[in-house]
């Protein structure tokens, strides 16, 4: 059986529809992967301890705070290409490299996993850029590298604390 198409169901932003939903999809998992980060780095937040209690506190604060953000930034973008942006954690679950801690892990392991997950999420983002550069979405192109700036930063940032 056929979809029914509604008014307003079709979009022209003058790229084809398949490239269109590759990209949404490709957003999907980057979505995924921020939110998933996102919830990894304030359970860290609430449960650091050690020495380097304050200056991790706040460092995991500043860094869900922009991710709390992105996330919305990208959503929003999949919404704008037409096509709807998961948000459940079954569907974030299945779309994530992104995995979750065992446990409550000692501050230096913290920020060594989430300076690895930072890096995942850059090569989630650099491999949706091919689809966004060949279909001319420059809008999707700026986002994704904005995302890669500011997840290889911190990164760096995270990598800079364990000497």
């Amino acid at each position: 059986m056929a979809k029914k198409k509604h008014k307003g169901d079709e979009i022209d932003l003058g790229m084809a529809d398949g490239q269109r939903k590759a990209i949404a999809d490709g957003l999907a998992r980057l979505l995924a992967d921020t939110y998933t980060l996102y919830l990894k780095t304030h359970n860290f937040h609430w449960n650091v301890t050690g020495p380097q209690f304050n200056s991790l506190h706040l460092m995991f604060e500043t860094q869900y705070t922009e991710l709390a953000l992105a996330v919305d930034l990208i959503a929003e973008r999949i919404r704008a290409l037409g096509e709807p942006a998961p948000g459940s954690y079954s569907a974030f679950a299945t779309l994530s490299t992104i995995k979750e801690a065992d446990g409550v892990p000692k501050a230096d392991e913290m920020v060594r996993i989430l300076a690895e997950d930072q890096l995942a999420v850059v090569r989630t983002a650099r491999a949706v850029f091919p689809l966004a550069d060949a279909a001319h979405d420059e809008p999707t192109a700026d986002l994704l590298t904005q995302r890669m700036q500011v997840h290889e930063k911190t990164a760096w940032m995270l990598r800079a604390n364990l000497g």
